[in-house]
């Protein structure tokens, strides 16, 4: 089976984020299959929830979660958008058969140990071959690493303190995440280079962030993908990120809620325990999020740069951080089909497509203001 003529495969197309990656395939006049473990539930989805879908050139597949099935359905094909979570348990199924089918791998990921394995397992691979894989192009890491490309930009900046908050609640996938990666996998922030855990008992932390007087409050969130992108850039040395959600009562359930999971299952084995934290995600948030309002669901992406003689600081105020990642992977494959990305096997958003090209898209879209850059020394 033969793909060409539909160069871009959404795997996960029924989900919140899949259905927005079609939505902006189709403003690029992109061709693309709609691909999920069930026809009806991707049918329902783009015939529902993507704007303007009657005027797409899109094919809908059924396909097994297995590496056969995905190599079958990605042959032909350029670009694979994986948004099928958790990824560390789905995850390496599809970028097996990416690499069997000679496509670039692109995914929505917030699992720092997914980062991690595709850099370490895939990236020299992927290289080798000439492909991209780049786990995690989302707004919660693309956005905040387009922050730290401008303040990097200015010489002798060695240390990034990242923090990324946005108005809403997770989807139903999300959610899960949270809770697997808490139990199952560490949080690491990079110092000189190396990676540190996080203290798991620490809590929430307090951020005088952009824009506000209030005190806001955040986690590590798994560590993010910002460490392991800059653990071998040679202008960078340390990096630590916080994140977390507007809504102050909501994010103050967050650490009771992940250590009563984590507690409960920590002695099941794994097929138990995941099946347990899927039941708990369940309860938690049972229910896909409306669409994104831009007056409520904001965004905000601040970087402090420093080094031994210099300091910048880079705010990007933005919107609907859903509809961010949607967009940067539509773009992401829109630039593929196009021309080689700038680097080959393991990279991040800005380092297979550049930063200011990444924010020129989601400025030309609405989605981010111009950042307010401060450079000092």
């Amino acid at each position: 089976m033969s793909r060409a003529d539909k160069p871009v495969v959404v795997y996960g197309a029924s989900g919140y984020t899949g259905r927005l990656i079609c939505e902006y395939l189709r403003e690029y006049n992109i061709a693309f299959v709609a691909a999920g473990r069930s026809a009806g539930k991707v049918k329902a989805a783009m015939e529902t929830h993507v704007p303007g879908i009657e005027t797409a050139d899109y094919e809908i597949v059924e396909v097994a979660h297995d590496v056969e099935a995905l190599t079958s359905l990605f042959a032909g094909a350029s670009v694979v958008c994986n948004t099928v979570g958790p990824f560390a348990t789905y995850g390496p199924e599809v970028v097996e058969a990416c690499l069997a089918a000679g496509a670039h791998y692109i995914d929505t990921t917030g699992e720092q140990d997914w980062v991690i394995t595709c850099d370490e397992k895939y990236g020299a691979d992927f290289a080798a071959a000439g492909l991209l894989v780049a786990p995690g192009i989302a707004q919660m890491y693309t956005t905040g690493e387009i922050a730290a490309e401008l303040c990097l930009e200015k010489p002798g900046l060695d240390t990034l303190d990242i923090a990324v908050f946005w108005g809403g609640s997770p989807t139903i996938a999300s959610t899960l995440t949270i809770l697997v990666n808490a139990a199952l996998a560490g949080a690491y922030y990079l110092e000189q280079n190396r990676y540190l855990p996080w203290d798991p008992d620490a809590g929430l932390y307090q951020l005088a962030i952009p824009g506000q007087h209030e005190l806001a409050l955040a986690l590590p969130w798994g560590g993010t993908s910002h460490p392991v992108w800059y653990r071998t850039d040679p202008r960078v040395a340390n990096v630590k990120v916080l994140g977390g959600v507007f809504n102050k009562p909501l994010m103050m359930g967050v650490p009771q809620i992940v250590a009563a999971a984590v507690q409960a299952t920590k002695d099941m084995p794994p097929d138990e325990q995941y099946a347990a934290l899927t039941a708990t995600a369940a309860q938690m948030m049972n229910q896909m999020p409306p669409r994104e309002n831009p007056r409520l669901n904001k965004s905000l992406d601040s970087v402090h740069a420093s080094g031994p003689l210099g300091r910048a600081h880079c705010v990007i105020y933005g919107n609907s951080n859903y509809k961010q990642t949607g967009l940067l992977q539509a773009y992401a494959a829109y630039s593929l089909l196009q021309r080689p990305p700038r680097r080959a096997g393991f990279a991040s958003g800005c380092q297979a497509f550049g930063h200011r090209e990444l924010l020129g898209v989601l400025s030309s879209f609405g989605l981010v203001r111009e950042p307010v850059v401060t450079v000092e020394g």
